[in-house]
């Protein structure tokens, strides 16, 4: 939510040119003899820092502290710091933050950035100590107070969150946004941490925060959740893409490439090939293409996590290609250099995405799939993969993206998944007499409105329990206190710990049915639970998301368990419960035929999904050839 803060150098005579090596040379000395002036250094050492000579920079800074004492030394010290940092040398930029701190003990912006070197070293206690030491000397409200204190507030409340500290997280965000209701980033988060802390509603206005506010300021991701208005979807993205994106260029980037030629060429661009959802469902995509017609790319900036998982994604890709350690900018080109035909966005607007580089168009066809179900409003990228049930004519509209349609389901999933023996009722504390109802989506998909009815349910179907994911403690304490208030008891809520995947596949087999979330619908969960032959009844809606496990129910044959009304949902949910043998028969048909369905039949989902982008890319290339 915030940034490391720099200081401008003072106003001075404009930048020279590149200065030859003899020039640098001469100015070293000049900074050993005490001869050179503040102004001159912070000009110089700006210039050397623009002409990509920051090292140099950082060289000058030494030997101008190791031989002057001038007033404002802390000045320079202060911006070696940053100069340091932003070389990833953050021990170094540490060391000259304390001695500016040492130099003018209330110098809050060299307490803020040594706040963000000390987190990016892995020290988080340290970092928030820094930045409420900052918070504790800016009571003042004068304007510059005011934003050192804004700064540090946010912070600590983006930190506390990725910490999982979310009530510490919301109280800090609720100071901040005391302080100054008009903070998009602030509001953005606020929305989504008491989602996934099932504090309802969550759009609850805080000080002089209006509802509109909390409405424009709700995050693509979290609107997903919030709310099926299509509308809203697309005004979440494109404000998001307003604010954050810039604008895209006059000449498209690919259009400045190499002549794209032999094997069509598909990058995949992704942060999330590793142990995660996404990395879950792609690898037979990336393994069953047909080399005969197709090159893949990876662009990757994954964690290596050292998971047999992203081992066997980077195996499945014929050029994995890491681009962590650049700016969008030099990615972007460096697509475009490999001459990719079709670039496939597997992240869209989530956490960790980089639309920057998809804005910049380094491949003549751009396709948004899998990441992010809905639209993601970023100019450049041509398509949504989708099918006819997912996105019906209706919601074509809400899109900014063109759907390009595969037959049957648009989702890929993978039949070699590793499946734990099977556990028992016992081991996870659930009764061997009950109906067990399951929803392993995380919390921030449940709603006020569909918890409520899943208490409903409970209350009718007395002999049954509700198994959740354990997220947080402040989720299952907000939970329990919904239930308790429709009475229904805490021990009719069952918390299952997360668990490796192997093992999470296995637990299906304990539940009877699968509740799915609304308005943002179960993706990789549900493609999890009807793989091990669990039935899940979905509630579809008016937007991408709020129809995804309805495409997978419709491509297994199941689409009696898919409702259009929240009254028709918690009725079948009702219905199903009093009815054990309904389940019986649908748990049958699974295990005979949900495997061999439509959906799991990734071979010729990946032939689909060739065969709707290779034209694209041939069409392209006829484009880009001289007539």
């Amino acid at each position: 939510m915030s940034t490391t803060s720099t200081l401008p150098a003072p106003a001075s005579t404009p930048a020279s040119p590149a200065a030859p090596d003899a020039l640098q040379a001469a100015a070293l000395q000049r900074a050993r003899a005490g001869q050179m002036p503040l102004n001159e250094l912070l000009d110089l050492a700006q210039t050397w820092q623009t002409q990509g000579q920051a090292t140099q920079a950082v060289l000058l800074y030494g030997e101008w502290l190791a031989h002057n004492d001038a007033p404002l030394r802390h000045v320079a010290c202060f911006n070696q710091g940053t100069l340091l940092a932003a070389l990833q040398r953050d021990d170094e930029a540490e060391t000259a933050y304390r001695q500016a701190l040492a130099l003018y003990p209330n110098f809050q912006q060299a307490r803020l950035n040594l706040g963000h070197a000390l987190e990016r070293k892995g020290q988080p206690e340290e970092a928030l100590a820094q930045w409420q030491a900052v918070v504790d000397t800016t009571a003042d409200t004068h304007h510059d107070a005011l934003t050192l204190r804004l700064h540090a507030l946010n912070n600590m409340a983006r930190l506390t969150e990725t910490l999982r500290r979310f009530d510490h997280s919301e109280a800090l965000m609720v100071k901040s946004l005391g302080l100054k209701a008009a903070q998009f980033d602030v509001l953005q988060h606020y929305v989504h941490i008491r989602q996934k802390q099932c504090e309802w509603p969550v759009w609850q206005p805080v000080a002089q925060v209006t509802r509109n506010q909390l409405l424009l300021g709700t995050s693509p991701l979290a609107m997903l959740g919030a709310s099926d208005d299509p509308a809203l979807q697309l005004l979440a993205a494109q404000r998001f893409v307003h604010d954050r994106l810039p604008a895209p260029p006059a000449v498209p980037l690919h259009s400045l490439g190499p002549k794209r030629e032999g094997k069509i060429k598909i990058g995949y661009l992704s942060g999330d090939l590793c142990l995660h959802a996404v990395g879950l469902l792609t690898p037979e995509l990336l393994e069953l293409h047909d080399r005969e017609r197709f090159e893949v790319y990876g662009f990757c900036w994954s964690k290596d996590d050292g998971t047999p998982q992203r081992a066997r994604l980077v195996k499945a890709l014929d050029h994995h290609v890491r681009i962590g350690h650049l700016d969008d900018t030099s990615a972007a080109r460096l697509i475009t250099s490999l001459g990719v035909d079709i670039l496939i966005d597997l992240q869209g607007l989530t956490n960790g995405a980089r639309p920057g580089i998809l804005v910049q168009r380094p491949a003549p066809v751009q396709v948004s799939y899998l990441g992010f179900p809905g639209t993601c409003g970023i100019p450049g990228v041509d398509y949504i993969l989708s099918d006819r049930f997912v996105l019906p004519p209706e919601l074509e509209p809400f899109h900014t993206e063109r759907p390009l349609h595969v037959p049957h389901c648009y989702q890929v999933s993978d039949r070699q998944r590793e499946i734990a023996p099977p556990p028992t009722r016992a081991q996870y504390g659930l009764p061997e007499d009950a109906f067990v109802y399951c929803s392993f989506n995380n919390t921030f998909k449940f709603t006020e409105e569909v918890f409520n009815s899943w208490m409903r349910v409970l209350k009718a179907v007395p002999n049954s329990v509700l198994w959740l994911l354990a997220d947080n403690d402040w989720a299952r304490d907000n939970m329990l206190a919904c239930a308790l208030s429709h009475g229904v008891t805490a021990e009719r809520l069952i918390f299952a710990p997360r668990v490796s995947p192997p093992e999470y596949l296995a637990r299906f087999a304990l539940a009877d049915l699968m509740l799915d979330t609304f308005p943002y619908n179960a993706g990789t969960t549900a493609s999890d639970a009807l793989w091990m032959g669990l039935p899940i009844l979905t509630l579809s809606g008016r937007s991408y998301i709020s129809r995804m496990a309805g495409s997978l129910l419709t491509a297994a044959g199941l689409p009696d368990l898919i409702t259009h009304t929240l009254a028709h949902y918690e009725r079948s949910a009702i219905r199903l419960g009093q009815n054990p043998g309904r389940i019986t028969s649908l748990k049958r048909y699974l295990a005979e035929h949900g495997r061999s369905s439509a959906l799991f039949d990734m071979p010729a989902r990946v032939r689909d999904i060739e065969d709707a982008l290779l034209p694209l890319a041939q069409a392209a290339r006829q484009a880009a050839s001289p007539v």
